[in-house]
């Protein structure tokens, strides 16, 4: 995945009321950006340090700029939830995953029962949700989700159930936005209900995949499968 515009560099001020980042350019204007985490952003959030952000030319919104990645112990770390889902459909569509290699139609953020999944994927035989989520948290050498408790993602998880109960492939995929990390992991001290509910999705046949990805100011691409740490 290539960013459409070039980056602005700049250092991080402040992060705010969750969705809002004051950032410092190099040119010594400071600009407020769009911050699409909604999480904690635990272990990669750290006044004055880089960031990069990307310009916005859309004249209903607000902020003019959107932050996509910080430098955390001279690494990138991408924070932008929007990018996850389009890097794994990507994969998929271009058969560059070999655990969802092998289907001819791929489609973004279609419809199951009251929820929507990023990612289905079909052919002749067989059809797969798959969910994704953005990672970013660092336990030690162990990325680790969520970093914040979150009900939704355990939605997620009871919905790729269903799926599984109905005869289809359900994958719950975990993009790690940071190169810092070895294995991947459940935050269970974090969210321990939505710890449990993952255990239980993988009784019931929900795979579970977690691959990095390797950021910088020019894009972001899915390099390598994590081991599992669960």
């Amino acid at each position: 995945m290539q960013f459409n515009d070039t980056l602005i560099h700049g250092l991080l001020i402040k992060r705010y009321k969750r969705f809002l980042a004051d950032v410092k350019l190099d040119s010594g204007e400071v600009v407020t950006a769009h911050c699409t985490n909604s999480g904690s952003m635990k272990t990669c959030l750290e006044e004055g340090a880089e960031v990069y952000l990307s310009p916005v030319n859309d004249p209903k919104r607000k902020t003019k700029f959107t932050w996509e990645m910080i430098k955390i112990n001279s690494k990138w770390v991408g924070i932008n939830t929007n990018h996850p889902n389009r890097l794994v459909y990507e994969a998929v569509a271009n058969q560059e995953i070999a655990q969802l290699s092998g289907y001819t139609e791929v489609k973004r953020e279609v419809k199951f029962g009251d929820s929507r999944f990023d990612v289905k994927a079909s052919n002749e035989s067989e059809t797969c949700f798959i969910e994704v989520k953005n990672v970013t948290m660092k336990v030690d050498n162990v990325a680790r989700f969520p970093d914040a408790q979150t009900e939704r993602g355990r939605k997620h998880l009871e919905t790729l159930i269903k799926v599984k109960q109905e005869g289809m492939r359900a994958v719950m995929f975990y993009v790690v936005q940071r190169s810092d990390v070895e294995h991947f992991g459940i935050a269970a001290n974090i969210d321990p209900a939505y710890a449990t509910a993952l255990q239980k999705a993988m009784k019931a046949g929900v795979e579970v995949i977690a691959m990095q990805a390797g950021v910088t100011p020019d894009g972001i691409k899915l390099t390598k499968e994590l081991p599992l740490n669960l």
